[in-house]
């Protein structure tokens, strides 16, 4: 397995590898001048039915006569292409674990703030869910 995901040009349109790349939002590799040069050598525009993105993981499955590129893909891009191209109840599940993240992010930062605001250590307990301990914890 390669650690690179792949735009690949495939034969057919009806192809259900990967996932379109319009499909996955904005990607900075897609302005690169590599890509935009892979592109125009395969006469085809970036939205074209045929161009498909595969993460790291699905690469052994390309077709061994595809015309393929590597692409940079930063984290986020690459959770998005990963969550496209998940069955539909594991991208509900990610992205259930990707909304608990971004509320868990700057949970001790909020904690410490609601202590220092003078909130009692058992209300905020009470409002988050938190375990007593953990927002004592967060007092010293």
């Amino acid at each position: 397995m390669t650690d690179d995901a792949y735009l690949v040009l495939m034969d057919s349109e009806t192809a259900v590898l990967g996932v379109p790349p319009a499909a996955v939002g904005e990607l900075a590799c897609m302005e690169t001048p590599a890509v935009q040069a892979w592109l125009a050598a395969q006469d085809v525009t970036a939205t074209s039915p045929r161009l498909r993105l595969l993460p790291p993981e699905e690469t052994p499955a390309i077709p061994e006569d595809a015309e393929r590129l590597p692409v940079p893909l930063g984290d986020e891009e690459l959770s998005r292409v990963r969550n496209r191209t998940a069955p539909p109840s594991i991208a509900e599940m990610e992205e259930q674990l990707l909304a608990y993240r971004s509320c868990a992010d700057g949970r001790d930062a909020l904690l410490t703030r609601a202590l220092a605001a003078g909130v009692p250590a058992h209300r905020i307990a009470e409002l988050t869910g938190e375990d007593l301990a953990v927002v004592k914890a967060a007092e010293g």
